[in-house]
């Protein structure tokens, strides 16, 4: 297993994937509801395979990526929150600044998760890119993502097209 960092916070905790992970990720990421305005459709089985493995990949090679969230007083799966560097060829480009991302099973919308589990992620990033300075893209219509990122300290600064679909590129400086 990978050394990643276990964050916590008040309700929730932040840790590594391990195998018996993926049938947390490849129903997340196989919902419609979850996949709205992330791509537009579920992801397929193998799509949430590379995936997975992409989350172990990030920490393996770039000493990042994202963590599993967890209930600490239940160990109910909340959903996946961390730092990506996925090359997205776009246009204005991310360059090397630390994406972050987030997503949340349905049943744990609405209470706060995204906001809690973002900001750990953000005290953790700091620290590590020795920085303030993240990005995060955003389709415009997803309105609980928005909040979440203005919450946590995000700013408009571009819009953009992300394999045909509109973007808004938001950042923290």
């Amino acid at each position: 297993m990978l050394d990643v960092p276990v964050l916590e916070t008040e309700r929730l905790r932040l840790r590594g994937h391990v195998i018996e992970d993926f049938p947390n990720t490849a129903t997340l990421w196989g919902d419609a509801a979850v996949t709205k305005y992330i791509g537009g459709k579920p992801f397929t089985l193998e799509e949430c395979w590379a995936r997975f493995l992409r989350y172990a990949g990030h920490w393996c090679v770039l000493g990042f990526g994202f963590w599993m969230v967890e209930e600490k007083a239940t160990g109910d799966f909340v959903g996946e929150v961390g730092f990506g560097n996925y090359k997205r060829e776009m246009d204005p480009s991310l360059g090397s600044t630390p994406e972050v991302g987030w997503v949340l099973a349905p049943t744990k919308h609405g209470k706060g998760y995204a906001t809690e589990a973002v900001s750990a992620a953000l005290a953790w990033g700091r620290s590590h890119f020795r920085s303030n300075e993240f990005v995060c893209i955003i389709h415009p219509e997803h309105r609980a993502s928005i909040n979440v990122a203005t919450r946590c300290g995000f700013e408009e600064r571009a819009h953009a097209v992300y394999k045909d679909r509109p973007t808004i590129i938001f950042r923290l400086d």
